[in-house]
């Protein structure tokens, strides 16, 4: 065996005899038992407060702290050198004495050895010349496993000194995907029955890294649906190589409603199916999409989306005009197709009026310059700042000092009176932009994440650098985030999950095609037109939502379309075009759509928006607009007032269709036109007929009359409470 190449690494490993205790650091040895055990955790003694009088930092970032809470507060009462099993920390770790964690030690195990002897020896902090951990590593990193198989994982951490140990025991494990896998407290990976990617977060010692499995099903892959563009190429490979074939092509019908409810927010038109019914155009689905693209409703539409994001919020009534102006601004970029990338840098760095620059409504809303900061990090980045501004990010490579760092930029913000009531004017007041760190008192210039700080000169705002910065061609975040945040909008799930938490710890379900959606995305100058496009246009958009033999377990792979249920306003929308209602809202010209709505004050005098769930634009996450079922919303439909009575008004849908002399079968495909556009089933058809020849059995005149308008009032009510109608398909 040749020794070579491994010798220098033994010549400077540390020499230990075999029989010879390595001695114990209590940064390195006693921290991660108490993290393991959970005594720092948020919800024990790592809470702000501590508990019980014992207070610990956050997961064992501030060990330093730490060693002054346990050895020397309390007149060292915890700790008890000349018998140390009888020192508090280990009977109560113990539960012999009571303890309100409960047990988190074994009296048999290595972590209880390992305290014993270092209170034996006299609690020792360590050297400063003692290695500190760099990294950890988990082997295997990447895996390929059976559905129901099981992977023991092992970590080893790795020292400045070139070092190693093997920390499985001590290490954290979580699964990103908890109803594909389990771990235990060992490392032991354990799967479920479903396919698919699953990632397992390990933590030690503030340290992450991350394990991977591919659970591929293995049904046979035969044919695959022609492919549309790249998208396609990533996604059918990948089922390929995992063995789940794709559902079919869905049927002109449900697609003409599903593009239509994704790009312009609304129901198609009955007119509109037909034509694309009828149409021999083999690129009709592709017109279809640039025509939706081109009209105003998109705009609307996606200018609802944004609103909401970027926090356009009337919360006093002399807002009004500067939430309008901002809706508008919004609005007619997107109209416009004004490239992502300005349209965040006019953003980012408003200054002005809201007459001048619409966008600095956005600063009016966030004021406080971490809040600046955490928006702009989580909205445009995909990065999840906030818990770095205490303490180390427990699942990220981000400290405080790059928290600091990075809200530096938004340090010489000034605001003063502007010359419109409520509002103010934004601008960049002269000076060293810089921070203090609130742990350090170091004064912390402008950073970008993972970058180096930046020296800027006074007269030069700090968040122009900013933006030009996040649209740099190799930055990791910006258009990855975007691509993601839009993948989610039209697939219901993101490639990323959730959309805006991207992080080495919550791997892409398709890494590739990530890369090649923000590859794409910036070539083609931030083009969101251009990207909505690609997404609509590839035959993966266009898979049927119904499952085939293999895939109804899917999730993530996108073999089949996700159902999503219709947003609240869009929903709104959809049950007053089904009822022929034209709407009316406060402020806004009759007929406005729910989407087209400014902001957020029409939650309050709207019952049906504000328990579907509409954002109360009053954060900069997805998360605020809910998609979640509730026994109100199912109770809203099936007997609100308002709905009742848009039922039952005189010329209505239900007595203009009463009146009308046209056969009730082609009503009543009429109906399905225009709530579900598709044609009704034999069988559809014959049930309404009989229903409505029920309501005017042995009727005449006026009670005939008005027996028919109920059952149209009925027809109408279930249509609308169908699953069909309330999800997008």
């Amino acid at each position: 065996m040749n020794l070579r190449p491994i010798l220098p690494l033994l010549l400077a490993a540390p020499a230990f005899a075999a029989d010879t205790l390595r001695p114990l650091n209590f940064a390195n040895d006693i921290v991660p038992i108490l993290t393991k055990g959970g005594c720092n955790s948020g919800g024990c003694h790592g809470k702000a407060g501590g508990q019980n009088g014992f207070k610990l930092s956050l997961l064992g970032f501030e060990p330093q702290e730490d060693y002054e809470h346990i050895v020397k507060e309390a007149r060292g009462r915890r700790l008890f050198p000349a018998a140390p099993q009888q020192s508090l920390l280990l009977t109560k770790g113990t539960a012999q004495t009571p303890h309100g964690g409960g047990k988190k030690l074994d009296p048999a195990s290595e972590d209880y050895a390992d305290l014993v002897r270092w209170i034996r020896e006299g609690m020792p902090y360590g050297k400063d010349t003692d290695p500190k951990m760099a990294r950890i590593s988990v082997e295997p990193s990447k895996l390929t496993m059976p559905l129901q198989g099981s992977q023991q994982l092992k970590v080893t951490a790795h020292y400045n000194d070139g070092s190693m140990r093997d920390v499985t025991k001590r290490a954290l494990y979580e699964a990103n995907e908890k109803a594909m896998a389990e771990t235990s407290e060992t490392g032991l990976v354990k799967l479920f029955d479903l396919p698919g990617d699953v990632a397992v977060m390990v933590r030690y010692q503030g340290k992450v890294s991350t394990f991977r499995a591919t659970v591929p099903l293995g049904a046979p892959v035969a044919a695959l649906p022609p492919v549309g563009n790249f998208v396609d190429e990533l996604v059918f490979s990948k089922l390929k190589t995992i063995g789940i074939p794709p559902s079919e092509i869905a049927d002109d019908g449900t697609f003409v409603r599903r593009v239509t409810l994704d790009i312009a927010g609304r129901l198609p038109t009955a007119s509109e199916m037909k034509d694309f019914m009828a149409s021999k155009d083999a690129n009709k689905r592709t017109a279809l999409v640039d025509r939706l693209l081109e009209s105003p409703d998109y705009a609307e539409f996606f200018a609802n989306k944004w609103s909401a994001l970027l926090r356009n919020q009337r919360t006093q009534p002399v807002y009004a005009r500067g939430t309008y102006l901002f809706w508008q601004w919004i609005r007619d970029s997107i109209a416009d197709n004004k490239p992502y990338d300005q349209f965040v840098r006019e953003v980012v760095a408003a200054a002005g009026d809201i007459e001048q620059s619409p966008p600095v409504a956005w600063y009016r809303q966030v004021k406080e310059q971490k809040q600046q900061m955490e928006d702009v990090a989580q909205l445009f980045l995909g990065t999840r700042m906030q818990c770095a501004q205490c303490h180390h990010h427990p699942f990220e490579k981000w400290s405080q000092q790059d928290y600091y760092g990075f809200a530096a930029f938004f340090a010489n913000v000034a605001r003063k009176s502007s010359a419109f009531t409520g509002e103010e004017l934004i601008y960049h007041k002269r000076g060293i932009a810089q921070t203090q760190n609130i742990r350090t008192k170091e004064n912390v210039m402008p950073t970008s994440l993972g970058g180096a700080a930046l020296k800027l000169k006074p007269e030069q705002d700090p968040r122009v650098s900013l933006a030009e910065w996040m649209r740099a061609k190799d930055n990791p975040f910006f258009a990855h985030t975007l691509v993601n945040r839009y993948w989610k909008h039209f697939f219901n799930r993101g490639l990323v999950e959730p959309e805006d938490d991207m992080r080495e710890t919550n791997p892409p379900v398709n890494p590739e095609l990530l890369s090649a959606l923000a590859t794409d995305f910036i070539k083609n100058g931030y083009d969101l037109k251009k990207l909505i496009r690609t997404i609509a246009t590839s035959t993966t958009y266009q898979l049927s939502a119904v499952p085939n033999a293999h895939n109804a377990k899917d999730r993530q792979n996108f073999s089949r379309y996700y159902p999503k249920r219709l947003n609240a306003e869009v929903l709104y929308d959809a049950v007053n075009t089904l009822l022929d209602v034209e709407t009316n809202f406060a402020g806004q010209a009759p007929g406005t759509r729910a989407v087209a709505l400014p902001d957020n004050s029409y939650n309050q005098s709207t019952y049906f928006l504000s328990v579907f769930g509409r954002p109360d634009s009053s954060s900069a996450c997805e998360c605020e607009r809910t998609q979640e079922a509730s026994l109100a919303q199912s109770l809203h439909l099936l007997n609100a007032a308002d709905i009742q009575t848009q039922l039952a008004r005189g010329n209505g849908r239900a007595d203009r269709l009463t009146k009308d002399t046209r056969p009730d079968d082609d009503k009543i495909t009429d109906l399905y036109h225009i709530a579900l556009s598709r044609d009704p089933n034999a069988e559809e058809v014959k049930f309404a007929r009989s229903h409505l020849e029920k309501k005017i059995k042995s009727k005449t005149g006026e009670a005939a009359s008005q027996g028919k308008k109920e059952a149209y009032e009925d027809i109408l009510w279930a249509l609308l409470n169908t699953k069909e109608f309330l999800f997008n398909h």
